[in-house]
């Protein structure tokens, strides 16, 4: 299995994709034929030509799932197929509606490439329960494509400790996620990606790297080139309180 699951999409001061270019190119190993999935944002056509564009250099064709009249059929004859950012909840939605989460599922164990960036990312673990999204509309279910055994939270912000803002910081929220759910986390702070090759799981891109959280665990500072692939062995146990009933 080829996963390449970037935190975000864009980097402050460059272009879309540029930040993780060379580990897309990586990754596609020569890949040229991309089906991308858009349903996260409501523009369709807009979000396909900006990933069009991006991958240009790479000399990668891509072809929106939008534009099929089945989209799972698209999908299950893709090199690769990569899944875009947005609303996580929309997303979900629409990949059910479609029949989108068993294409994905299949083609990515037959050996097409999946890359995801935020919102896909998300779709990449079992559940979309460690979104960062509000729920705009609501899936039949949160489960997701279950690319991997645990779960994952984009875009990870660490506490500000000098803001004045009172609500739950995103540790404070994965804590309390993990107190109805043992299942590890990996928070993705921002310019980092998790690469999977086949068992082999590797954390990527800028010195800031990740955190993991564990139940009943300190959380742990990961740094790039962290071997993560224990995390690929792992067992996720979900409404499994930690507290007495």
């Amino acid at each position: 299995m080829q996963l390449l699951l970037l935190s975000n999409s864009a980097a402050p001061g460059r272009g879309y994709l540029d930040h993780a270019l060379e580990e897309i190119a990586s990754a596609l190993d020569g890949a040229r034929r991309l089906v991308f999935v858009p349903y996260a944002l409501a523009d369709h056509d807009g979000y396909t030509a900006k990933v069009a564009t991006a991958l240009e250099p790479l000399g990668v064709a891509v072809t929106g799932a939008h534009t099929a009249d089945d989209p799972a059929e698209l999908v299950r004859g893709a090199q690769a197929v990569f899944v875009g950012g947005g609303n996580s909840f929309r997303l979900l939605k629409a990949l059910h509606e479609r029949d989108l989460v068993r294409a994905i599922r299949e083609r990515v164990a037959a050996g097409a490439v999946y890359m995801g960036s935020s919102a896909g990312t998300n779709m990449a673990c079992p559940t979309l329960r460690t979104s960062n999204d509000m729920p705009i509309v609501q899936p039949p279910t949160f489960e997701a494509l279950g690319l991997l055994p645990f779960q994952i939270n984009p875009h990870y912000l660490d506490a500000e400790p000098n803001t004045a803002h009172m609500g739950e910081s995103r540790a404070l929220r994965l804590e309390q996620f993990l107190e109805e759910n043992d299942v590890p986390v990996v928070g993705l702070r921002e310019g980092t990606w998790l690469r999977r090759n086949a068992d082999r799981l590797t954390l990527g891109g800028i010195d800031a790297g990740a955190i993991l959280f564990r139940r009943g665990e300190d959380p742990a500072e990961l740094r790039p080139g962290a071997d993560l692939s224990a995390l690929l062995r792992e067992e996720p146990r979900f409404d499994s309180a930690a507290h007495a009933s």
